[in-house]
């Protein structure tokens, strides 16, 4: 079992869910008092950037700040909900949602399952989602269209995998290590571009035809 932690006064997150408090409520920030859970979405997704940016350059004085920036959109829109009429939850349920949910999701830490590599883990997962959400029919579900195409194409080839449809054959070349798949899809853009052809929408076009080839093969064949 997790036992609750204990301190002595506020912590510095006590402080920062104090400071949401006085901003958001009149007398506070106009601004802050504005926005709204549609609103904040655009900044949600900047902040996101902003640390993916700070982790992959190794610059950790960045990535201190921001994790923050990231906290404090958990922490705005949590508050936002606590004070909008019929959300009725709050950042104590948002925790308390979590904690049963990663609890939940790993058995073989906190219960009698057993798993003992990644690849069982996954499996573990996998099992535990399908009894959660029966109402998922596809191995698509779940998978947000509009995520980054390249993400995106990752995780369709992993959910065409598990319902038997082939990916794409490999390239003439294929690179050996992510150093030189970077210059690769560096130079399919710039030859995209040359030729007038948009990178995005094509992959995109692409992963339609792949999600329809996956549900395709989940939907049994008509009886002859």
């Amino acid at each position: 079992m997790i036992e609750d932690a204990t301190t002595d006064g506020p912590t510095r997150l006590d402080e920062l869910i104090e400071v949401v408090h006085v901003l958001r409520p009149p007398g506070g920030c106009p601004w802050d008092a504005d926005q709204t859970h549609e609103s904040l979405v655009r900044y949600l997704v900047e902040e996101t950037h902003e640390l993916i940016d700070a982790i992959e350059t190794g610059d950790r004085d960045a990535m201190l700040e921001e994790l923050g920036d990231v906290l404090y959109q958990v922490l705005f829109h949590a508050d936002i909900a606590a004070a909008t009429p019929g959300e009725a939850f709050d950042l104590q349920d948002v925790a308390a949602h979590m904690t049963a949910k990663m609890v939940g999701r790993h058995p073989h830490v906190f219960g009698d399952a057993h798993a003992e590599t990644a690849s069982d883990v996954e499996a573990v997962w996998d099992d535990l989602k399908a009894r959660e959400k029966p109402a998922r029919t596809s191995v698509l579900d779940g998978i947000p269209m509009g995520m980054p195409s390249l993400a995106l194409a990752d995780k369709l080839l992993g959910r065409a995998e598990k319902v038997g449809v082939a990916a794409p054959g490999p390239v003439v070349e294929s690179p050996a290590d992510e150093e030189e798949l970077g210059v690769l899809l560096l130079q399919l853009t710039a030859s995209s571009r040359a030729r007038g052809l948009d990178p995005e929408r094509a992959l995109r076009t692409a992963l339609r035809g792949l999600r329809d080839d996956i549900l395709a093969a989940e939907t049994p064949a008509a009886d002859a």
